[in-house]
């Protein structure tokens, strides 16, 4: 028998929540992966680089996750866009538990490898707001931010993929979010995003920010939209 079909009969064993389990894991590390690890690589070369690679790193990460995963577990890869999928209705209570923790360990395990292979440089690619810019700002700027992300995204699910478009939509949201929206907010849209690298650089003070703000924005979309439909 040969590796893939091995792989394969493994696959077909497990469970539909273990496949969600799986995909919710595999993908969160795809995308915090290619965020965090593109604010890693711009510091050590001093900021070359710049906002469109910081950008376009986690819009790649997001459409390869939603792409390869999207049809397995509805690809979600952020708590606070699973907290939106259960008050839609998408999801139940006792299966949000499961999305929360994949993509928490997901999380967790990127930065463990970004602090491995590329390195230590700017706290891991932890979130950062701008304080020069008044906090009610701020705090807005990244409501907004994950409100048009879940906006998006369940735009997506109700178009039934966006006719094959609904990876370059979503990760395009947040390509877009973090090129305008970064240099006030830090423009994270995704708690476990912002809680690896905060918390095993020991920089956690902004914390509280991207698990109030991005709550709100996403628990909101997902209000709209449930009295909608």
């Amino acid at each position: 028998m040969s590796k893939q079909s091995i792989f394969e009969s493994v696959v077909d064993r497990l469970t539909v929540n273990q496949k969600r389990f799986l995909a919710e894991l595999t993908g969160t590390f795809i995308v915090v992966v290619l965020a965090t690890s593109s604010v890693v690589i711009d510091a050590k070369l001093n900021g070359i680089l710049g906002l469109p690679f910081i950008a376009f790193a986690p819009f790649v990460g997001v459409a390869i996750g939603v792409y390869l995963f999207g049809k397995i577990s509805m690809a979600h890869f952020n708590p606070a866009v699973s907290v939106g999928f259960w008050i839609s209705k998408h999801i139940t209570k006792k299966l949000l538990g499961f999305y929360l923790l994949a993509e928490i360990v997901g999380a967790f395990l990127a930065s463990l490898f970004v602090s491995i292979i590329i390195g230590h440089e700017a706290n891991l690619g932890a979130n950062a707001p701008n304080y020069s810019y008044p906090l009610p700002l701020i705090f807005g700027i990244e409501v907004v931010a994950s409100a048009l992300l879940m906006a998006v995204i369940l735009t997506v699910v109700y178009t039934k993929g966006l006719k094959g478009f609904g990876g370059v939509a979503i990760g395009g949201i947040v390509g877009l979010d973090i090129f305008f929206f970064a240099f006030i907010s830090g423009a994270s849209m995704n708690p476990a995003r912002s809680l690896a690298p905060a918390l095993l650089s020991g920089i956690w003070t902004n914390l509280w920010l991207y698990w109030t703000a991005t709550f709100v924005g996403t628990s909101v979309i997902a209000s709209i939209y449930r009295k909608k439909v």
